[in-house]
């Protein structure tokens, strides 16, 4: 392959630039990954809006698709891939041998939290060698610890990037949160996250999908959206009072399941614990990076509430993302939107908090536009 590697670096807050970086050399427990297109995720917003000086100058981008292009004797026996294969990798690099690790639950593994000196996809500085982390970018450094999915027959690489975001709403709504027939899920924002529960939800058969959000055109094409992938109901929480509504259609019952995906503040997450009913479960699926200042505790007790908090994906959620993209089950493939070059890194980041391109929910980098 060639010498140089094109790449979009993070290089400061708010701003990425092209630079030519030297080409990983493989050993025998490493490879590269010849990058497709790499998806924008929004957990990529807060390292480009305040890149911390620690960690950057770096190449942001965890959601990758890409075809291996080499392999080390070492990988090749333990990875189980070939040269050419399709893969879609996860974000994580996990140790292998720690109990969260043998047990499965290895996004759980101290070596997958930067903030323990992790190592991790789109969150590894360039001074880490070989410093070529992320997916924004024509090739990626493959590290022993890669976790990767086999791309299905015939799904392009731009829809399987979707695996990630649609993964998470798998594992938050059906693995996790107990979604199934018969019950009255509410999903409160309509994002990447929160579109990908209702897809979930109507996957495991839910009989009343409501999701919520704002009166921006933002989310009203959103909750627009969200009814062609399977929400029954869309409440916009601006002009009406959610509480009372998610009364009235359930006829007071209340829900089954909450999940909050909303961005922002914290009322939400009070929210959430009004709208579940009796022996409910609460999904708490993003950080707020703030204190709850009036938190309710004794309403989990007296409505013997179940509340979790959420850390992405396991692996079997994201096998079940990539059947349900293969099938386009419920036109998920509609949730991407946009696909820019390197060279547009910039503005499909600011997109991700509507200050790019309008109508944008997926979207994807392709290194070789």
């Amino acid at each position: 392959m060639a010498l140089t590697v094109r790449a979009a670096v993070a290089v400061e807050a708010g701003r990425t630039e092209l630079r030519e970086l030297a080409a990983p050399t493989t050993s025998a427990t490493s490879g590269l990954l010849k990058v497709a297109v790499t998806g924008v995720c929004g957990s990529d917003w807060p390292y480009y809006q305040q890149l911390p000086a620690s960690r950057g100058p770096l190449v942001l981008g965890h959601e990758t698709v890409g075809h291996v292009a080499e392999l080390g004797e070492v990988a090749r026996a333990k990875w189980g891939v070939k040269e050419g294969d399709l893969v879609a990798l996860e974000e994580y690099l996990p140790c292998g041998h720690c109990e969260f690790c043998r047990s499965g639950e290895f996004r759980l593994c101290d070596a997958t939290d930067w903030r323990l000196g992790g190592l991790r996809y789109g969150a590894t500085g360039l001074s880490v060698e070989p410093g070529l982390w992320g997916g924004f970018s024509q090739y990626q450094f493959l590290h022993l610890n890669t976790v990767f999915h086999r791309v299905p027959a015939g799904v392009s690489p731009r829809h399987a990037a979707l695996a990630l975001p649609l993964a998470n709403g798998v594992e938050w709504t059906y693995l996790q949160g107990g979604a199934g027939p018969g019950q009255t899920v509410v999903i409160q924002g309509p994002g990447q996250q929160g579109l990908a529960c209702v897809v979930a939800a109507r996957e495991a058969g839910a009989e009343r999908i409501i999701i919520t959000g704002l009166s921006n055109e933002t989310d009203t094409r959103r909750l627009a959206l969200a009814r062609e992938l399977g929400a029954h109901h869309t409440i916009d929480i601006e002009s009406q009072d959610l509480l009372e509504t998610v009364a009235d259609l359930t006829g007071g019952l209340m829900a089954d399941l909450v999940i909050d995906c909303a961005a922002g503040g914290t009322d939400s997450v009070v929210t959430a614990i009004q709208l579940a009913r009796k022996r409910g479960r609460v999904i708490l699926g993003g950080q707020k990076r703030r204190r709850i200042p009036e938190f309710d505790s004794d309403r989990i007790i007296a409505r013997f509430l179940t509340v979790k908090g959420m850390r992405g994906h396991s692996y079997e959620s994201v096998e079940l993302a990539l059947q349900l993209i293969a099938g386009d089950r419920h036109g998920v493939k509609k949730m991407s939107t946009h696909a820019f070059g390197l060279e547009d890194t910039d503005l499909a980041l600011r997109s991700l908090a509507g200050q790019g391109v309008q109508g944008a929910i997926h979207m994807t980098i392709d290194p070789w536009r």
